[in-house]
């Protein structure tokens, strides 16, 4: 999206031969609108003024301008196989391709290089740097663990496929006369490609550009989930029986040596996007879906409670500054919206499904704030939940998470005020002093 690629994986290929309940969509491809879809304004993940976490977010969030690219030129006559996966995902989707889809066929070598091209600025290092020191401090990765470099190795060995919405380029692994799996891979770059000609996707890119990491977060899951969706309507009604069994067997497994936190992250979006838009159609059909890319999904609440969708919105919230109450030589380090599934993936790593899933069910509003005098790192998390009960819920899996850190952890849970809780992380006890009294 203006340089920041629609991915896809492999390890969701196997979706498509194992969803067979999923329900249908469909329909005529429909005349494109004639205007651009109307966009909600996004509520404010924090409360502005001087010294609020929103001041520090603008300031801190610098993806720098996009790389420099043109759109992509029609080069010949479309083989007759893309051809038809191609007039497959117009009657599945119900919509009409508006201008041509150059789909590219490549090598995996080929696919990465051209990942390479836009990684540096779907993916800052700086930000991302600033970002690990206070993941590692919350706790969620390892100490020493570079997000940035994590990302690079899961897309290396797990991306299949990509299409972008501002050049209007679509590649995927395979050939000009792709396998079974590869078309299903095709069909899911299709459903990227037709979405975003009749839905303008690139108006995710000011979420993902000005760090509005819920709304960017809940935007994708609606992208990646309707994509993966179609692509098993694809296989459930375009391929044998045979060819659907032996996409397991074609496609990829998890990689190696990724933080698992950051796994679950880029997996998410694909399994509970595709719960999210199955919803939708069972409700509405193909209109309800269409009217979802009209009307964005705003956090991944919605996401994971259709039923909330588009009315629940999330409370704003705020950290003030504690930086001179922490001391000389403290500033900002990085400030991050925190939804419902970043909470549940979190929780997860330390407690089970379940107990994860249910604390944070309550989610309606949150993010975290950190700060650091070069070595050290204080982090605040506050959170307001939808009642009292969800709140102390919270509050008591957080304090079993922290109380379950292999190594032990400088953190501490405050008690519930009303809706609201606030949790603290420190890189060691004597910050976590000075930040409790700070906080």
């Amino acid at each position: 999206m203006r340089g920041i690629r629609v991915l896809s994986i492999g390890v969701m290929l196997l979706v498509a031969a194992c969803s067979s309940d999923a329900g249908g969509g469909g329909g005529s491809p429909s005349v494109p609108p004639t205007t651009a879809p109307s966009v909600r304004e996004t509520p404010s993940p924090t409360v502005g003024g001087k010294g609020s976490a929103a001041e520090a977010l603008a300031a801190l969030c610098d993806y720098g301008p996009p790389p420099g690219s043109e759109p992509v030129p029609a080069e010949g006559p479309t083989p007759p196989t893309i051809a038809e996966v191609q007039g497959a995902v117009e009657e599945l989707r119900g919509l009409a391709f508006t201008q041509p889809v150059v789909a590219d066929a490549v090598t995996r070598s080929e696919l990465v290089e051209g990942l390479e091209v836009s990684f540096d600025y779907s993916f800052p290092r700086d930000l991302l740097a600033r970002r690990s020191k206070a993941w590692q401090t919350i706790g969620v990765i390892a100490d020493g663990a570079d997000i940035r470099d994590e990302l690079e190795a899961f897309a290396s060995g797990q991306v299949i496929g990509y299409y972008d919405t501002l050049t209007g380029e679509l590649v995927f692994l395979g050939t000009d006369d792709p396998s079974p799996y590869e078309r299903v891979t095709l069909a899911h770059e299709l459903t990227h490609a037709i979405d975003d000609q009749n839905f303008r996707l690139e108006r995710i890119d000011q979420l993902i550009t000005s760090c509005r990491e819920e709304s960017a977060a809940a935007a994708i899951a609606l992208v990646e989930g309707n994509a993966t969706y179609f692509m098993t309507q694809y296989a459930l009604r375009y391929l044998t029986t045979q060819e659907q069994l032996e996409l397991a067997t074609e496609g990829g497994g998890a990689p190696a040596d990724v933080e698992p936190f950051i796994e679950d992250q880029q997996i998410w979006p694909y399994l509970s996007g595709q719960r999210f838009v199955q919803a939708l159609s069972l409700g509405g059909g193909v209109e309800a879906i269409d009217e979802a890319f009209r009307d964005l999904p705003v956090s991944t609440e919605q996401i994971l409670h259709p039923e909330r969708y588009p009315n629940d919105v999330p409370t704003p919230v705020d950290i003030p500054d504690l930086a001179l109450a922490l001391g000389s030589g403290w500033r900002d380090l990085d400030v991050q919206e925190v939804g419902e599934a970043w909470l549940s993936l979190a929780l997860d790593l330390r407690l089970d499904d379940s107990t994860a899933t249910n604390a944070a069910a309550g989610w309606d509003g949150g993010l975290y704030r950190a700060w650091t005098d070069g070595g050290d790192v204080a982090v605040v998390l506050s959170t307001v939940w939808d009642s009292p009960d969800d709140a102390e819920a919270f509050a008591e899996a957080m304090t079993g998470w922290i109380a379950g850190s292999p190594d032990g952890q400088a953190a501490e849970v405050f008690p519930a005020e009303g809706a609201a809780v606030r949790v603290l992380f420190a890189s060691d006890p004597t910050t976590l002093d000075a930040l409790r009294a700070a906080a």
